[in-house]
């Protein structure tokens, strides 16, 4: 895919899904900009990246201050986004009984408040025809233990999207979610003990994690010419977890 003079906005860009993203999106000739709390983060991605082409901006998305860091970023480029890929997100679990006030509030903030804001600001400087692509989780739609806040936060991404995708329609302007199943990130390492990652490949149709740049394809291909007529669906990327125990 060829993305030559095309203008890319990733949130969460500098680790994981949103930094194999990056790379992607630079590898097809884009101009990409990232964004993450941590300057040395943004730092590191863009050592390993080494190209041009990459912008960094140090933006808290959970923030209404920090989105409009983003925004005038962009702003000050002069220049028109033609895919935002809403990426931004933390997860925290624990059962209802035991989930905190501060849990709820950060996770909230960051994956549904971050993802809301960042798009209402960003739809002046998207470019009519463009693409916009959040993500979401398969736990949007699975019951797993201890996943009640964090499965919350992702069913309001979904619904937000999908209105988002009428709402933008008038300007050919697509809208669609990704929902990944376990992959291979720092993410993951935070929150899922060693010992369970056998589990968690063994919940699978393909028996494996997956790797993030599984997940990058699959965005540049919604952001792609090639799925111009999708607009308003949840693609999931999971290896089969959400449907191999139910064979």
């Amino acid at each position: 895919m060829n993305f030559n003079n095309k203008n890319v906005v990733i949130t969460g860009g500098s680790t994981g899904i949103g930094a194999a993203t990056a790379k992607a999106f630079i590898n097809a000739g884009a101009t990409v900009w990232i964004t993450s709390r941590s300057a040395a983060n943004l730092q590191k991605v863009a050592a390993e990246i080494n190209s041009p082409n990459l912008k960094t901006v140090v933006s808290d998305t959970s923030t209404l201050d920090g989105i409009t860091i983003l925004e005038k970023a962009i702003a000050d480029s002069g220049s028109k986004l033609d895919v935002l890929f809403l990426n931004a997100g933390i997860a925290t679990f624990a059962p209802i009984e035991q989930a905190t006030e501060a849990d709820f509030d950060a996770q909230f903030n960051t994956n549904v408040k971050g993802y809301f804001f960042t798009l209402q600001k960003l739809i002046p400087h998207l470019a009519d025809g463009s693409a916009v692509i959040f993500t979401s989780s398969t736990v949007a739609t699975a019951n797993n233990l201890g996943t009640s806040v964090y499965s919350a936060t992702k069913g309001a991404v979904n619904k937000i999207a999908q209105i988002a995708a009428n709402e933008l329609a008038p300007r050919n302007i697509r809208v669609n979610i990704i929902s990944p199943g376990p992959i291979q990130t720092p993410g993951l390492e935070g929150a899922v003990p060693a010992e369970a990652k056998p589990l968690l490949a063994a919940a699978t149709a393909l028996q494996r994690i997956g790797d993030p740049s599984e997940v990058a394809n699959t965005v540049l291909f919604l952001a792609s010419d090639a799925a111009s007529f999708i607009t308003g669906t949840e693609l999931v990327v999971d290896g089969g977890y959400l449907t191999y125990g139910l064979k």
